[in-house]
């Protein structure tokens, strides 16, 4: 892309702009503080300079002198300018060290005083240079921070490096920027990493995600800007977070949207700084490359078609230029940039963006391109066009593309007269829910918005109703106000009855937290859809009703499920995250079906992404993200969840709960830290919206982080939290979270066995009742945990080695492996690494590498601290201070905690957090070590 080249970036230092960076910004730290030197760089925009400032910023704090310089190409022919910013301030502190040859050449050359060139005393200043940094390193550490080194005059970028490439062993480090091209192959940054030292980490920014630009955008204060425009933001800037920013101005002082199929517009700077060279294309071939960057998919053929019989001419003018990238593999046209393409036709007038259009509409041989054009090519209602652009949208609709149908839908209105059947509000409301299918759901409420000012059938409000509650996914308590409107309108009519009931089932769920209610509501929902006629509506409340049944652990849920799986069916039910099929497969993975239950959601992921129905595929992405957790395969389900929560954080549908999932997956195969974060943000979102489902599972998705984590105080303080809620919910069905083994074995760890049982035994009565069979073993394995706090080392081993075995059979393989893994800590007969082996093994093939990690650690440390059952010295409790020791000497009398609190007047909590201390201190895991301390005393 070519770019006006006295084009700075913006100078204000906001933090906020090295968003998406985090990655790279690590390692450059990182460099730099091993005394390392850094070259960033990138093509115009990117965010080199603002990512220059904030690591300047951070290292100038260790550094005794920073020297900087910032270069213009209007200032570039003024030779030794960039070597005064650099060292004119300092080198008086210095020159009285430097041979007098030196300092006369150096002298004459930052001043301007006398004649002094590279040609005639180029040895004297090139050695003057190295001697001034020399100097200053003397004195302390030195950062040199240069930016936009493309632009510094030849004298100073030849000094610079010739004493960069000899620095050695001196603390000096370089911080530089350079503005290279766009394409990612491109080297230009290796002249000037040859001028730079020769340990320097060379940093390309790329361009950012359409989730981190959306943050930027949020960030600058354009919060108000739906998703779809957004999208439209990072498609057209391409990820560049300059144009991404002006782009976003623009909209902001012009809040007009643009007119659907239509590209964002662009304003003047942006157009200046990305056209400079469209002056010297010929007018014909400006009008070539207009028609181009007005058609989505343009080629050689295509302009012909249109009528640009020089194509091939004026294409490869317009590549030498640097406004189009050459496709050696393709037939395709491609600008250089997408902002080239914008700035293109937002320059052209009404006229000109008609007609490239008008050729278009013929030239095109896709009907869903041709109807399009035709669209815009046109001004005013056209009943042909209307129907043309109605038949592009079904079109599109079966193609699985409901993003195209939105638009093209919105288009159809524009050009549909009022009287027409079907009317420009009918259009309107199945643009809105293609829209809902395509994830696209700001753009959906607003468009059900705007007809519920125009609409009086009821059937017609309903229905817009429902896209304004469906628009709000998790968050419906923001629409509570919108029940009362839709009932009333619905009146007593059975089918807009029940779409209403429906809703009204989700919101006793995510709004008031009663699952009771919820089915009770679904199950009149598909009463009334029944005695309509309205099947797909039955059907979406029987598996609403089935999945509820299944959580609250209903003896009826198989017979609902059997309901809503009978025919007739309708094709696009079948497949939604909220139907039948979704509500077998939760029924399947909760009975340990694992292979069927993968079977299932494989297929229902293939279909929803033929159909491009974008808040499914989330769903289940994480749903088959589950079943490989499930089976052990945590990489496969890393990998899954991660896709998920991308396309989640992209459409910003149901991001907590794709979070929530996503930590369950980080603290399996990832990265701990990262499933904390993701399981707090889990938690906030779910907090905020008042979701009291989604609160419970992320609250049971942090206590699981902090257990891998090793923080059992955290742990239980979240999952007692997460018992409470589900009590309050109705769910009963231990399958649902899996949270309770985690809670007892954390109890265990903090020295509370008795509460540890009692959660085992009331969890165990449920899975009995319900069969769920890897939620005994899991509950065996932590039993087993309490029976070794106990004392009862046998029955502890025999336990943990039969639920290691349960555990494989049933196909959950991490959970084997943490099976083996405490049963290693137990076993007394083999101590040492050697006693790991098949835990590290088991970990291993699940691709654990957190949980690997615990293993690692625990085999190092050898059997005194590795092995709970290792005896330790009774003079360690020596060690403690005077309250450890009073609650380290009621441990040994067999006292619990509330016990301990009572009779120490202190709370609960306190005992907790002295209880870890004491575990620290004398390199031990559990209160049972302490009893063993004690006898330990008795014998000796």
């Amino acid at each position: 892309m070519t770019v006006r080249g006295d084009f700075k970036e913006p100078a204000r230092p906001r933090p906020d702009l090295v968003i998406g960076r985090e990655e790279l910004f690590a390692s450059a730290r990182e460099q730099l503080s091993d005394g390392g030197s850094v070259l960033v760089h990138g093509p115009a925009g990117i965010g080199k300079s603002t990512v220059l400032r904030a690591l300047a910023a951070e290292c100038a704090e260790s550094a005794h002198t920073v020297l900087r310089c910032s270069a213009t190409e209007s200032e570039s022919h003024l030779p030794f300018l960039a070597l005064a910013d650099l060292l004119g301030l300092v080198v008086d502190q210095v020159s009285d060290r430097l041979p007098a040859p030196q300092r006369t050449a150096l002298e004459s050359a930052l001043t301007g005083r006398g004649e002094s060139t590279l040609q005639r005393d180029g040895l004297a200043l090139r050695l003057a240079v190295l001697s001034v940094l020399r100097a200053l390193a003397a004195q302390g550490p030195v950062l040199i921070v240069a930016d936009d080194l493309q632009w510094l005059d030849p004298a100073s970028a030849e000094l610079l490096g010739f004493a960069a490439r000899r620095l050695g062993e001196m603390p000096v480090r370089m911080l530089s920027a350079v503005r290279t091209d766009t394409e990612p192959g491109d080297q230009q940054h290796d002249r000037h990493l040859r001028a730079s030292p020769p340990d320097t980490l060379a940093v390309r920014l790329n361009p950012l995600s359409r989730a981190q630009v959306a943050e930027l955008l949020g960030h600058r204060g354009y919060t108000g800007l739906p998703r779809t425009t957004v999208r439209d933001i990072h498609r057209t800037s391409g990820g560049n977070p300059l144009f991404a920013l002006e782009l976003g101005r623009a909209l902001a002082e012009n809040p007009a949207r643009p007119n659907p199929g239509e590209p964002l517009p662009v304003p003047t700077s942006l157009r200046a700084l990305v056209l400079s060279r469209l002056e010297m294309l010929s007018a014909e071939a400006r009008h070539t490359l207009l028609v181009a960057s007005a058609g989505a998919r343009p080629t050689l053929a295509l302009l012909h078609a249109a009528g640009r019989d020089n194509a091939e001419a004026e294409t490869a003018h317009a590549a030498s230029l640097g406004l189009l990238a050459t496709e050696r593999e393709t037939p395709g046209i491609r600008f250089a940039h997408p902002m080239i393409s914008a700035a293109l036709y937002a320059e052209a007038s009404a006229q000109e963006r008609r007609a490239a259009h008008a050729a278009l509409s013929t030239a095109a041989s896709d009907p869903i391109e041709r109807a399009r054009h035709l669209a815009l090519a046109t001004t005013g209602t056209d009943p042909q066009v209307a129907a043309r652009l109605g038949e592009a949208a079904a079109v599109a609709r079966d193609r699985g593309a409901p993003s195209v149908a939105a638009g093209l839908g919105l288009l159809a209105a524009r050009h549909t007269p009022p009287e027409t059947v079907p009317g420009p509000d009918e259009r309107r409301l199945q643009a809105a829910e293609d829209a809902l299918t395509a994830g696209e759901s700001d753009l959906a409420r607003d468009i059900a918005r705007d007809a519920l000012r125009r609409v009086t059938a009821p059937a017609d409000r309903v229905r817009a109703w429902m896209v304004v509650i469906d628009a709000a996914g998790q968050a419906m308590a923001e629409v509570d106000a919108v029940f009362p409107q839709a009932l009333a309108d619905a009146g007593e009519d059975p089918r807009l009855l029940a779409l209403v009931r429906y809703q009204l089932a989700w919101r006793a769920l995510l709004v008031e937290g009663e699952m009771a209610k919820g089915r009770e509501e679904a199950a009149i929902a598909a009463q009334l859809a029944a005695r309509a006629g309205d099947r797909p509506t039955e059907l979406l409340a029987l598996g609403f009703q089935a999945q509820m049944e299944t959580l609250m652990g209903h003896p009826g849920a198989p017979a609902t499920i059997q309901r809503a799986m009978r025919e007739p069916q309708d094709p696009r039910v079948a497949c939604d995250h909220n139907g039948a099929g979704a509500a077998r497969f939760r029924w399947l993975i909760m009975g340990d079906q694992l292979a069927e239950a993968r079977t299932t959601i494989t297929a229902l992921l293939r279909e929803v992404r033929r159909r491009g129905m974008v808040e499914s595929e989330v769903h289940f992405l994480r749903g088959l993200a589950e079943t490989e957790l499930r089976s052990g395969h945590c990489g496969r389900a890393l990998d899954l969840a991660r896709e998920s929560l991308r396309l989640a954080r992209d459409t910003g549908i149901g991001e907590a709960a794709t979070a929530m999932f996503t930590s369950l997956a980080e603290a399996a195969g990832g990265d701990v830290d990262r499933a904390l974060a993701l399981a707090r943000e889990a938690v906030d979102r779910a907090e905020e919206d008042g979701d009291l489902v989604y609160l419970s599972r992320a609250l049971g998705a942090l206590g699981h982080a902090q257990l891998v984590a090793g923080d059992s105080l955290a742990v239980v303080q979240s999952l007692r939290r997460v018992r409470e809620l589900e009590e309050r919910l109705g769910v009963t069905d231990p399958a649902r979270g899996r949270w309770h083994g985690d809670l007892a074995e954390a109890l265990v760890r903090i020295g509370e066995p008795v509460e540890a049982q009692d959660v085992i035994d009331a969890t165990r009565a449920q899975a009995l009742r319900l069969g769920r069979e890897s939620v005994l073993a899991v509950l065996d394995r932590a039993e087993a945990l309490v029976r070794a706090a106990r004392g009862e080392q046998g029955p502890a081993v025999r336990q943990l080695t039969a639920a290691q075995d349960r555990l494989g059979k049933l196909g959950y393989g991490l959970e084997e492996a943490r099976a083996a893994y405490a049963l290693a800590g137990l076993r007394t007969h083999r101590p040492g690494p050697t006693s790991y082996d098949e835990a590290t093994r088991l970990f291993r093939r699940c691709r654990a590498l957190p949980w690997l990690r615990q293993v690692e650690s625990a085999s190092a440390a050898g059997p005194a601290v590795a092995s709970a059952t290792t005896p330790l010295a009774p003079a360690a409790l020596d060690s403690l201070a005077a309250t450890e020791r009073q609650v380290a000497a009621l441990v040994m009398e067999g006292a619990t905690n509330r016990e301990i609190a009572a009779r120490l007047f202190i709370s609960v909590k306190t005992v907790e957090a002295t209880l870890t201390r004491v575990y620290r201190k004398l390199g031990i895991r559990s209160r049972v070590d302490i009893v063993r301390l004690a006898a330990g005393r008795r014998s000796g």
